[in-house]
C-alpha cells in the first residue's frame, strides 16, 4: 500500500498575539453558525414555535410591527420578520427608550442579550431554545441590520475610535458544522459514481464527487466567500496539478497565496496514489476526471466544469461554489441523511483534519502544515478537530484496549 507523506513542518517560532488568538476564535466560532445559514429558510422554519405569536400583542409589539413593516419588503419570509418583531419587543420591554434602528457601542450587547435570553440556559432563567434558534436569529437580525444599513456588509462590526461611530465590515467567515468522516466520502463515492446512473448523472457525478474528494484530502473551503483565494477548491486548475506522464504513485499540487500567506509564496504538497482504498485515491480520481474530459476538453483553466442535462461538458461553464454546494446538500439527502442541514462547505475541510489526525495518525504541526496555517489558527485547530456536532456514536469503543 502507497500512503499519503506527510509535510515539512515550518520553523518560524513567532509567537501569535493574545489579541490575534481571540480575532481567530471569534471567526471560528462563527464558522458553526454560517454553515447552518446555508439552510437558513428551513432552519426558521423549524424553529418558529420558539417566536409564539400571541407573546408580543401589546403596544411594543404593534410598534414592533410597523417598523419591520416599514423597513422590510413584502418579499421577505414571515419567520425574518416575526424574530425581529421578538427582538424589538424584547428591548422595549426592558427599556422604552430603546431605539430599534440605532447601531451603536451597544447593538452587539443588545444582539446577545436577545440570543442569550433566547438560548441560555433555563437553570439561569433563560428559555433554553436550541443552538438552530441562535443560528435563525441571528440570520434575522443581519437582515434587520442589513436593512438599517443597505450599503455595508455585517459580517463584521467595528467603531472608528476618531468619529466614534459604528459600521459593519466583511469579515471572513467559513461554514461548517460537522465533519464529513471517511465513511462519509466513501458514500458519496458510491452515490455520485459507483451506482446505476445516466451518462449525464455520472458525469457531472464525477466532476462533484472529484472536487468533494479534494477539497477533503487538502483541507481547503468551496463556499463562495473564498472564491477569490486558492484555499477553495472551486478555484483549483489544471495548471495547479504537476502529473508527470506514466507517474501513478503521486501527484504533485501548488496553490497559490492563501489567506495566512500574503507573501506570494506558494504553498504545495505532493497526493499519494492509495491502493488501500481506491475510492479515496486522489490519483484514480485525477485519472477519472481526465478520462471524463478527454481530448476535446483541453486541459487549461478551470478543473471542475459544468455538465448540461445532456451529459455535455462545458469547458466555458465552470462549475460554481454555490452550485457544488446544493450538490452537496442534494446528495446527503439522497444518501438519507437526515442530518444533511448540519453539513456545510467547510465539512470538508474539518473531516479532512479529523481524518488526518484519528486515521493518519498525524500530528497537530503536519495538519497545520499541509493545510498552510498561521500560528494563530494553529493554535485554535483544535476546534477542526472536535465539534459537538460531529458523530461520536461509538465512544462506548473509546477506552477499548487496541
Amino acid at each position: 500500500m502507497v500512503t499519503q507523506g506527510a509535510p515539512a513542518v515550518s520553523q518560524d517560532q513567532s509567537k501569535p498575539t493574545d489579541e490575534e488568538i481571540e480575532e481567530e476564535l471569534c471567526l471560528l466560532d462563527l464558522e458553526d453558525a454560517d454553515s447552518l445559514l446555508e439552510h437558513v429558510q428551513d432552519l426558521i422554519s423549524q424553529n418558529l414555535d420558539d417566536f409564539p405569536e400571541d407573546q408580543i400583542n401589546d403596544e411594543a409589539a404593534r410598534y414592533a410591527a410597523k417598523m419591520t413593516k416599514a423597513s422590510i419588503t413584502e418579499g421577505t419570509r414571515n419567520g425574518h420578520v416575526l424574530i425581529i418583531r421578538h427582538y424589538i419587543c424584547f428591548h422595549l420591554r426592558r427599556n422604552k427608550l430603546w431605539d430599534s434602528k440605532r447601531v451603536d457601542e451597544q447593538t452587539p450587547r443588545d444582539i446577545a442579550a436577545f440570543i442569550t435570553q433566547k438560548c441560555g440556559p433555563v437553570e439561569e432563567g433563560f428559555e433554553g431554545r436550541k443552538y438552530s434558534t441562535a443560528v435563525s436569529t441571528r440570520a434575522a437580525l443581519t437582515m434587520w441590520y442589513k436593512h438599517l444599513r443597505p450599503n455595508e456588509s455585517l459580517m463584521e462590526w467595528r467603531l472608528d475610535s476618531v468619529t466614534n461611530t459604528w459600521s459593519a465590515k466583511s469579515g471572513e467567515v467559513s461554514s461548517s458544522a460537522r465533519a464529513l468522516a471517511l465513511e462519509d466520502i466513501h458514500r458519496l463515492y458510491e452515490h455520485c459514481v459507483d451506482k446505476d446512473l445516466t451518462l449525464a448523472q455520472r458525469r457531472a457525478g464525477i466532476i462533484r464527487y472529484v472536487a468533494y474528494l479534494l477539497a477533503w484530502l487538502m483541507l481547503l473551503r468551496i463556499d463562495e466567500l473564498w472564491a477569490m483565494t486558492a484555499s477553495t477548491v472551486i478555484k483549483l486548475r489544471f495548471e495547479n496539478f504537476d502529473k508527470i506522464p506514466g507517474e501513478r504513485r503521486y501527484i504533485d499540487i501548488s496553490l497559490n497565496t492563501r489567506k495566512q500567506n500574503q507573501t506570494g509564496l506558494l504553498h504545495s504538497g505532493r497526493l499519494h496514489a492509495n491502493d488501500g482504498d481506491p475510492t479515496i485515491c486522489p490519483v484514480r480520481a485525477f485519472i477519472l476526471l481526465t478520462s471524463l474530459y478527454g481530448p476535446e476538453i483541453k486541459k487549461t483553466g478551470p478543473l471542475f466544469l459544468h455538465v448540461t442535462a445532456q451529459g455535455a461538458v462545458m469547458q466555458s461553464q465552470p462549475l460554481t461554489a454555490s452550485a457544488l454546494s446544493r450538490s452537496l446538500s442534494r446528495d446527503l439527502q439522497g444518501l438519507g441523511y437526515s442530518s444533511w442541514a448540519l453539513y456545510g462547505t467547510h465539512s470538508f475541510r474539518r473531516g479532512g483534519c479529523q481524518y488526518r489526525i484519528k486515521v493518519k495518525r498525524w500530528s497537530a504541526d503536519m495538519v497545520a502544515a499541509w493545510g498552510g496555517w498561521s500560528q494563530v489558527e494553529a493554535v485554535t485547530m483544535f476546534r477542526y478537530f472536535y465539534s459537538p456536532n460531529d458523530n461520536h456514536e461509538f465512544m462506548h469503543d473509546y477506552d477499548r484496549n487496541k
